[in-house]
């Protein structure tokens, strides 16, 4: 995800971009951060490098956020725009930019947490991660690239996508709880799949579009398959 804060006060970019650092690791959201001083620096770098979402600031020296958005949308109509702004004032004109969001300062953390939580909808895939202790260092783990992982012998073995596979030592109550994401199913005690890489549930097994079987607990095949179903579904009706 790309993220531009544009506002002429280089301490509340700075305290915003804190901020923002903060929220995206708790949510395990990858993005890089890019600031700018005026609206025109902007969109200047905008023209050429899309934007994901923008935090603008409204009321800017020799500068109005609303023009900045409307220059914005000339060439981009995708991009999440949040207003930051001292007042309400100009919601009208944010409605007709077709603004995301609007943060009143001083924002709270509450605010932010709100927030992220529409963002995070609109990025359900991409951009979400889990880094995971391994012998040696840390691994990153995408979301996407996970096909399903396992519990075994006091170890935890992830099955990515590219074939290989990570091991790790945690509970698997652990390693599972940070899996914040409709897209993964518990189907027993040890082992969790990726319903994005799977073609089909059968009653008692999810087949992964790969051929590998993966059994169910007979006491959650109900619950597999609302939830397979319900996967089916949000992915049809999304954009």
């Amino acid at each position: 995800m790309r993220i531009a804060i544009v506002d002429d006060i280089a301490s509340e970019r700075e305290t915003l971009k804190n901020r923002l650092n903060i929220r995206l690791a708790r949510l395990s959201l990858d993005a890089t951060i890019s600031d700018f001083d005026s609206g025109t620096d902007f969109l200047s770098v905008a023209e050429k490098e899309r934007f994901d979402l923008v935090f603008l600031d409204i009321y800017m020296k020799n500068e109005n956020g609303v023009d900045t958005a409307r220059a914005l949308r000339f060439f981009d109509t995708d991009c999440l725009l949040v207003f930051i702004t001292a007042s309400t004032d100009h919601a009208l004109d944010g409605f007709r930019v077709r603004a995301f969001h609007y943060l009143v300062k001083p924002c709270t953390d509450a605010d932010l947490a709100a927030l992220f939580d529409e963002i995070v909808k609109h990025f359900p895939s991409k951009d979400r991660y889990i880094d995971v202790n391994v012998t040696g260092g840390t691994v990153r783990l995408r979301f996407q690239e996970i096909l399903y992982a396992e519990h075994y012998q006091h170890q935890i073995y992830i099955y990515r996508t590219d074939g290989r596979k990570v091991v790790t030592r945690q509970t698997f109550r652990e390693f599972a709880a940070n899996l914040t994401d409709g897209r993964f199913f518990l189907c027993s005690r040890g082992l969790i799949i990726n319903l994005e890489h799977t073609g089909d549930f059968d009653g008692t097994d999810f087949v992964l579009k790969n051929g590998k079987r993966l059994p169910v607990s007979r006491d959650l095949s109900k619950a597999a398959r609302l939830a397979f179903g319900d996967f089916l579904f949000e992915r049809r009706i999304q954009p």
